[in-house]
């Protein structure tokens, strides 16, 4: 027994014995693992390790491992490979000193397993006393055990060597062993060891940076396929290198047989625009280009953008094409082109109304124009709506816009748009107009009665012919719109005024819808008001429960010249007032209470246009003839005004107030 061995065994021998005078001459990394043991009440005298998993539990641990084993076992047996035939087995074990694998010569492996140094045990310290894997995993270093520095007699005969393995993030994951008789001790052992967990480790952050190397182009590629703009890039030599799926349909090829090509044999443009454009000397943002694909030339809005080196130079570029009718869409969404009510939300038992409905429901399943007619505030808007989502263009657009609202010289371009520089302070790359906007889906034209003359014979062949110009432009843009047209005017006699042309309004009066005014519809104002109570009480947290009886006579008295619109605004202005569960009679505006006061005999006795005539009168004179102050007070416009009094036939001066009755 060599010198070394012998002070060993006589220390160990002291100090299981209870006598440490021998521990000065043993390495302080054994010394205190002796220690650790003694304190944990390891068997000194144990001659297998005593705790051994089940095949169910090992495979258990292997399959948790299973990531990092699959890269040991190629090392473990590369390290075996040098020393066969040597008597060494190489061994690996998890993070809680629980053997994995073990390979070795035949004789060496059945040796070492009398001590339950097999696949399954715990090599831990707790469980099997110093040794090189559970110690390695405490102190996390790599180190060799030899002989009787091994606290457990069932080790003594073996020298250990043995070196932990950690992750790519740095947790220690296991430890790598290479285990033999202790006469074969050699330093070089556990060098070989530890270049072993090196490359273990090594291979495990190359297969994570190749993973995650995949995983960013898989993520990038996901990102290109899943924005809905084609896309397509290229290097300095104007090569493509990258295309996604939209770019390729935009374009008329495939992605596979794009890439590697020269650009101009994908993207054919033609002109000095395009030259500079793909050489990457001029960047360009929404502009308008003609792109000529296998199938003809399209036109589509491009973008380009450098793609810059460290040294700042360009080294390709990225082009975002999209078609002009997706481009139409996008506007159309972001404009709020959309209708969101429907038939359900109209309310009434009105028979008269029912039939206008009943009509709307029918006009709804053709694609005909409609004309709808009614005083102000009588639900043309919400019927347009309804319309168009009971039609087949219910997923479409649905723009709206009031002829009467905008000035006269900017309704050409708002319905048509408008190129650059069709005129001062015309937008860059100019504008579409509301037709474009509508393609595909319904455009409400509200007020037709009030757009001027002269644009008249441009919307006449724009209803024939589904086409636009826009202003200071020259290409001819098909559009599929269906129309609904709306006014308050009785078209017919404007057009024998010569305010309105013939051809235009026979075009439009193709299925005419009338709406009938709420003082028509008497039957449905407690109805309607029940439903403004609940609807905007919910909006503005107010719960009105009852209504004062007193309430009603005024409401059905009243002519509701402002109509529905006009109940509506009533019914939020009362729940602003209301002060508790009850809707009373002083909540309700003071024109509808006086004027139900002062001509309620009237109202038993006349006609109800006759009844409307004279709540006018009565208010004239009452405001000496000031049209505003009217207006409000019946909660119309001027112009309703203007047009009532003229169906009355009443007239007034400004500088002296008259009335007269040319009935």
């Amino acid at each position: 027994m060599a010198p070394v061995q012998k002070k060993l065994r006589a220390a160990w021998h002291a100090f299981v014995n209870g006598n440490e005078s021998g521990l000065q001459t043993l390495r302080p990394i054994v010394r205190e693992s002796w220690e650790r043991c003694r304190r944990a009440g390891v068997n000194p005298y144990q001659k297998v390790v005593p705790t051994v998993l089940v095949p169910e539990a090992l495979a258990r641990r292997r399959e948790k491992n299973r990531e990092w084993l699959e890269i040991a076992r190629p090392v473990m047996e590369t390290l075996y490979r040098f020393v066969a035939g040597s008597g060494f087995v190489v061994a690996v074990a998890d993070s809680e000193g629980y053997l994995l694998e073990v390979i070795g010569d035949k004789e060496v492996v059945q040796a070492i397993a009398k001590g339950n140094f097999v696949p399954g045990a715990d090599w831990s310290e707790p469980s099997a006393g110093t040794n090189s894997v559970g110690t390695a995993l405490i102190m996390n270093q790599p180190l060799q055990i030899f002989s009787y520095e091994h606290y457990c007699i069932c080790s003594h005969r073996w020298t250990c060597s043995a070196a932990p393995i950690h992750d790519p993030d740095g947790n220690l994951i296991g430890v790598l062993d290479m285990t033999g008789s202790f006469e074969k001790v050699h330093p070089h052992t556990l060098g070989m060891v530890v270049a072993g967990a090196d490359a273990i480790e090594r291979q495990m952050a190359m297969k994570r940076a190749w993973r995650e190397r995949d995983l960013a182009n898989r993520i990038r590629e996901a990102l290109m396929e899943s924005i809905s703009e084609g896309i397509l890039a290229t290097d300095c030599n104007r090569r493509v290198i990258h295309m996604n799926q939209e770019a390729a349909r935009l374009l008329g090829t495939k992605k596979e047989r794009a890439v590697g090509l020269d650009v101009w044999k994908v993207l054919g443009g033609e002109g000095a625009d395009w030259e500079a454009i793909l050489s990457g000397q001029k960047f360009i943002t929404d502009q308008e280009m003609d792109v000529a694909t296998p199938w003809g030339t399209v036109k589509l809005t491009v973008t380009s953008r450098p793609i810059r080196g460290n040294d700042g130079q360009c080294e390709g570029i990225v082009m975002i094409l999209n078609e002009i009718t997706r481009a139409r869409k996008l506007t159309q969404r972001m404009s709020g082109a959309v209708a969101r009510l429907t038939f359900d939300d109209m309310v009434g038992e009105d028979p008269k109304f029912r039939e206008c409905l009943r009509l709307a429901r029918a006009a709804a399943s053709s694609d005909s124009t409609v004309l709808l007619l009614g005083e102000s505030g009588t639900g043309k808007d919400i019927l347009a709506q309804a319309i168009h989502n009971a039609s087949q263009r219910a997923k479409g657009p649905f723009v709206a816009i009031n002829c009467g609202a905008i000035p006269r010289d900017l309704i050409g371009s708002e319905l048509f748009g408008y190129t650059e520089g069709a005129f001062t302070g015309a937008r860059k790359g100019g504008s579409p107009g509301k037709f474009e906007l509508a393609d595909g889906g319904t455009i409400f034209l509200d007020e037709i009665g009030d757009m001027p003359l002269e644009l008249q014979t441009t919307l006449l062949r724009v209803l024939e012919q589904k086409v636009i110009t826009r202003i200071g432009g020259s290409a001819v843009l098909p559009v599929n719109v269906r129309v609904i047209a709306a006014t308050n005017r009785d078209l017919a006699a404007e057009v024998e005024r010569g305010n309105f042309r013939r051809d235009l309004y026979y075009r439009l009066n193709v299925v005419t819808i009338r709406l009938i005014p709420l003082r028509e519809r008497q039957g449905d104002i407690e109805l309607l008001l029940w439903h403004f109570l609940e609807r905007l009480g919910k909006q503005m947290g107010k719960y009105v429960r009852s209504v004062d009886e007193r309430i009603w006579p005024l409401v059905r008295a009243y002519s509701w010249p402002g109509n529905i619109r006009e109940l509506q605004n009533v019914v939020e202005r009362a729940l602003h007032l209301a002060d508790g569960p009850a809707l009373r009679p002083e909540h309700l505006p003071e024109e509808i209470r006086r004027v139900q006061n002062n001509l309620q005999v009237q109202k038993e006795l006349l006609p109800v246009p006759d009844y409307e005539k004279q709540v006018i009168l009565k208010l004239l004179e009452e405001n000496k003839g000031n049209l505003s102050r009217v207006a409000s007070q019946l909660g119309i416009a001027r112009t309703t005004l203007y047009r009532k009094m003229a169906k009355y036939g009443l007239r007034y001066d400004q500088n002296h107030y008259n009335r007269t009755n040319q009935l």
